[in-house]
């Protein structure tokens, strides 16, 4: 940044006094051709008075003037300073034409004996004749001289503006180098820096460390939460693992009780193991990495696989599933999908009334493929709602031990919505049902 105001501030610098040199280049040029043709004219003045009075012996007697050419009425040269072989018609010549016909005339142009560019000045005499004076018009190379020491003085201005510049970038950035918004607050930058204008990023800057720190707080809170419930989790299976072992160990247990407490270690270690990949899943889902790539899958067909995964368990609580709508396709990968329709059917047996009844429903709403689960199961309490999705949130702990389950369902759900850019609505009612609605990218979705 330093450079850069530099880098604008000398440069804008550089152009004003180039503007400047430029404009007093040709100011000088346009004064040095005014004087140079008022300098002819006076010269020619005084030779047309002479030239009256001495004929053409006053003017042979000339020394140290301009160039000068007597020039009779019919454009045949009279006499020539420099050139007396001259014999060439000048009545073409626009300076010698202008005097013929309006008494007096001037050119710069190229001349042809001279080989150099000439300013000219003619002036018509009583007796018809003219009389030119010229001179070598070298007026840029004049002007150049004349600008030589102005350029001079240009040259140190430049020098002493790039210093300037240098200092004043360094001045207008020392405040701001000298930020440190992560130990200061707003009221102390405010008195620190001179630049009001800055005050609306500042506050901004505070308002993102405000945001960064509740979020950190926030996240070392889920995370010591997360530790406690991992924590609590594993200990309970591995605690009653561990207790039917020293029990077969120790041989506490009767002959006819150790295959029922084979039974319940091997029914332990099983939660244990669903605890696990459960937590590996979300793992994964955290870091979007070991996955395949994305696939055309069908809502639809997977809908169906979920049902005929789920159908005994469903039978043996006398629950019926039911599935209707449309074949509708998503970009996704089959496991993460399949995993989030089986938890969210699996999640509305369990918690659903002896009798009851899960439907499944696939379709488009606006363009965008979803799946909406719909149960008759216990519910869902308003203020529960909203943390249902997180990590071992459990409503009521004594029946979802009773039922079963790792705690981590429905948020490896929202973890998969995630993945695929999907949203999730709830909407339930305590003893009534629930009803979950998977709303997949509209770019996603598309009917077969």
């Amino acid at each position: 940044m330093r450079k850069k105001i530099f880098k604008y501030s000398f440069l804008q610098g550089a152009a004003i006094l180039l503007i400047c040199g430029l404009l007093f280049f040709m100011l000088q040029y346009s004064q040095t051709i005014t004087e140079s043709a008022q300098a002819l004219k006076e010269e020619a003045a005084y030779a047309t008075g002479g030239l009256s009075i001495g004929g053409l012996s006053y003017l042979e007697g000339l020394s140290d003037v301009s160039r000068v050419t007597w020039i009779g009425p019919d454009g045949r040269v009279l006499y020539d300073s420099e050139y007396p072989e001259l014999t060439d018609s000048q009545k073409d010549c626009p300076e010698v034409a202008e005097a013929l016909s309006r008494g007096e005339g001037q050119a710069i142009r190229h001349s042809g004996s001279s080989r150099e560019t000439t300013m000219y000045y003619a002036f018509r005499c009583p007796d018809g004749t003219v009389l030119r004076l010229s001179r070598s018009a070298r007026i840029l190379l004049y002007a150049l001289t004349s600008v030589i020491p102005i350029t001079w003085v240009l040259i140190l201005v430049l020098i002493i503006s790039g210093i300037m510049s240098f200092r004043m970038a360094r001045q207008i950035l020392r405040p701001i180098i000298g930020l440190d918004p992560d130990s200061t607050s707003l009221t102390s930058l405010q008195d620190a820096i001179p630049y009001p204008e800055l005050l609306p990023l500042l506050s901004r800057l505070e308002q993102q460390q405000n945001t960064i720190r509740e979020e950190a707080a926030q996240r070392e809170a889920l995370r010591k939460e997360f530790s406690a419930n991992v924590s609590h989790e594993l200990k309970t299976p591995l605690t009653s693992i561990s207790g039917f072992a020293e029990l077969i160990r120790d041989g506490l247990l009767p002959e006819d009780k150790i295959p029922e407490c084979a039974g319940d270690i091997y029914d332990e270690s099983q939660r244990l193991l669903a605890l696990i990949e459960d937590i590996i899943r979300l793992s994964k889902l955290d870091e979007e990495t070991g996955f395949p790539e994305k696939e055309s899958l069908s809502l639809y067909d997977m809908a169906q696989e979920v049902i005929s995964s789920l159908s005994s368990q469903a039978k043996s609580r006398n629950i019926q599933l039911s599935l209707t709508g449309s074949d509708v396709r998503i970009m996704g990968v089959y496991q993460i999908v399949y995993e989030m329709l089986y938890n969210l059917c699996d999640n509305a047996i369990k918690y659903n009334y002896h009798g009851g009844h899960v439907h499944m429903e696939t379709g488009l709403r606006d363009g965008c493929a979803c799946f909406i689960i719909t149960d008759t199961g216990i519910g869902i309490p308003k203020k529960d709602q909203e943390r249902v999705f997180e990590r071992f949130y459990r409503v009521d702990r004594s029946h979802s031990r009773k039922i079963g389950g790792t705690g981590l369902g429905l948020s490896i759900v929202k973890h998969a919505a995630i993945f695929h850019n999907a949203r999730i609505a709830l909407e339930s009612t305590p003893g009534k049902g629930t009803r979950i609605t998977l709303t997949f990218p509209k770019e996603a979705g598309e009917a077969s």
